[in-house]
Order: structure tokens, then C-alpha cells, then sequence
């Protein structure tokens, strides 16, 4: 008998629920999560933030709370972003030398609460400064590249000292991460690993973000100085290279979802774990489009961290992480 359509039928894979795991050529699991958390300053403190629904500004008694939920969702990394006291705010960002700042304090914190839980760190001067700005800036409010990296070097030796185990370089100064690397190694860090954000574009998305560490309306001019053209692609692919000829152990993508294409690219031209952070406009756009029941939480949630992990990431940072995790763990 002659068959009146083709042998192959591909919903055949697609029909039964077990079937679509046996297949499935990406799998989402808590472990490839890593959950940015906000520090304020005090005891037993939880401040909502406005711009970014369900998430908080949390005191360092709190934190170490947080990490405790973080390791028994089996999520295995939290990164730390401070949102530093005005008056510790200055031209210089020398808070961030102070290995007795909050972002050090966190540290400790969560390594005496969950010591199996990775602890990543931001580093930059924009939390610390009264500018917004990442770095130093002169006269004419030119981002200092030299300059800034000699405080960038301090910062991550002291969040290192303090028990980091990943440092995170924000900043997009030129040759950062290899002055970081030479002292870490320098000062017996061997083993602190670099996420460089290697290709930083300078997005539309960070508004929530910069709400969330106190900066936004301190930022004179804006960043498009030092943080990439998002109209760049190649250029993005020349970041990477350097940071990983300078030590950068993995590198890191930011925005997400607007940059999946840039993902791609880094992940086969390199062949590194790659991360994403899913940042807070992305975040914020999401829980806009619940509260406006105009979609799933958990559907849109789990569907773009799986797009993540298609586009080539080992792993996403992203405040949906505890969520996603009882998702998964479910």
C-alpha cells in the first residue's frame, strides 16, 4: 500500500511528554543559575525596589539567609551589588578599597552561612561613586582608563581577601582583567577565578539595576564612552579575545535576550563557558507583562533561560534564579 504522506513525521518525538525529555537537545537545571542580590546597609532590613517587582534590597543578616535558600535550591553562585550609604559615596569611589564595606562584610556573611555556595563580585567604582560612573573621571567628564584600573586592582584583592571566589569586572576599562589577574596571583589568589563582562553593551536595559544601587540621577552624561555600541558585533568578539589572552577564566555577555546573537558568536569562536546576564529591564519587561496578564510567569520565565542555554551559556545571572530553581526542583 502506498503511503499517502512522507515516512518521516517529526511530531512523532513530540507527542508524549517523555518523549520531549528524551530528546530534548537542552536541558535547564537550578545549578546553571547564579542570582544577583542587592546589599543594604543596617540590620533586618528588606527594601522592596520599585522598579523591580518582587526583589529587594536586603541587609547582610538577610543575605546570609539568602545564600542559605540559594543552596538548597541548588543554586550554585549568588553575586553581591552594594547599594553604598550617600555619604560614603565620593568623587574616587574609595569605598570600594574598605575591606570592611558592605559588599566585603556580604562576603564573610555568606561564607559562614552556606560556605558551599560560590560567591561572585561586582567589580567597578559606580556603586561607590557620587558621579555613577564606573571609573575616575577628569575635568571634561572623560572616564580615566589607567587611572581607574589601579583602583579596580585594589578592589578585587580586597574582595578577594574577603573570600570571593569570582571576580567580576564591570567596568569595561582596557586591560583591566590582566592587572587584575597579575595580582591576584601576586597576593596568593591563585584560585580566584575572573568572569570578565566582556562585551558590556551600553543598553537602555540597566535602568531598574542602576535604581537598585542608588545611582540613577547621580550619572553625568552617560556611558557609551567605555560600554559597547550596540550596534557592534565584531567588536564584541575582539573584548573577548582580549580579556581571555589577559586571564579571564569565563566571560560574560550582558544584556541577554537582546544579545543572544552575540552568545552565539562568542561561544563558537571561542569555545569558553559563556554567561548571560538577564538584566533588569529584561527582568522588569516580564513582570510587566503579569501584572498586566498579558502572560505566564512561569512559562516566560523558564522559556527564556532555556533560550539562554540554546544560544550556547553554561550559565545566566538572573532575578529570577530562586524562582526558576522551585520551577526546576519541582
Amino acid at each position: 500500500m502506498t503511503a499517502s504522506f512522507p515516512a518521516l513525521r517529526l511530531r512523532r518525538t513530540r507527542v508524549a511528554p517523555w518523549s520531549r525529555r528524551m530528546v530534548a537537545e537542552h536541558v535547564l537545571t537550578p545549578a546553571d543559575l547564579i542570582w544577583p542580590l542587592f546589599i543594604a546597609d543596617g540590620t533586618g532590613v528588606e527594601e522592596p525596589i520599585k522598579t523591580l517587582p518582587g526583589v529587594s534590597r536586603w541587609s547582610i543578616d538577610n543575605i546570609a539567609k539568602r545564600a542559605k535558600e540559594a543552596q538548597a535550591l541548588g543554586i550554585p553562585c549568588i553575586a553581591l551589588f552594594p547599594n553604598t550609604p550617600q555619604h560614603l559615596r565620593t568623587p574616587d569611589g574609595r569605598e570600594a578599597l574598605n575591606p570592611d564595606n558592605l559588599i566585603c562584610r556580604a562576603v564573610k556573611a555568606i561564607k559562614d552561612a552556606a560556605p558551599d555556595v560560590g560567591v561572585l563580585t561586582d567589580v567597578a567604582l559606580d556603586p561607590y561613586t557620587e558621579h555613577g560612573h564606573d571609573g575616575l573621571v577628569d575635568a571634561a567628564g572623560y572616564v580615566l582608563n589607567d587611572e581607574t584600573m589601579a583602583l579596580l586592582v585594589e578592589q578585587a584583592v580586597v574582595q578577594a581577601d574577603a573570600g570571593a571566589d569570582i571576580i567580576a569586572p564591570s567596568d569595561m576599562m582596557d586591560g583591566r582583567v590582566a592587572a587584575i589577574r597579575a595580582a591576584l596571583e601576586e597576593k596568593g589568589h591563585r584560585n580566584v577565578q575572573i568572569m570578565a563582562y566582556a562585551a558590556k553593551y551600553a543598553s537602555a536595559f540597566y535602568g531598574p539595576f542602576r535604581d537598585a544601587v542608588g545611582s540613577r540621577g547621580r550619572l553625568k552624561g552617560d556611558k557609551r564612552g567605555y560600554q559597547m555600541d550596540h550596534a557592534n558585533a565584531e567588536e564584541a568578539l575582539r573584548e573577548v579575545a582580549m580579556d581571555l589572552a589577559e586571564g579571564a577564566d569565563t566571560v560574560m555577555v550582558k544584556p541577554g535576550l537582546p544579545y543572544l546573537d552575540i552568545i552565539r558568536r562568542v561561544k563558537e569562536r571561542f569555545e569558553v563557558p559563556v554567561f548571560a546576564y538577564q538584566v533588569s529591564g529584561e527582568y522588569a519587561m516580564i513582570e510587566a507583562a503579569v501584572a498586566a496578564d498579558m502572560g505566564d510567569r512561569d512559562a516566560l520565565v523558564l522559556e527564556t533561560l532555556l533560550a539562554f542555554k540554546r544560544a550556547g551559556c553554561s550559565g545566566v545571572l538572573t532575578y529570577h534564579a530562586a524562582h526558576a530553581a522551585r520551577l526546576l526542583g519541582a
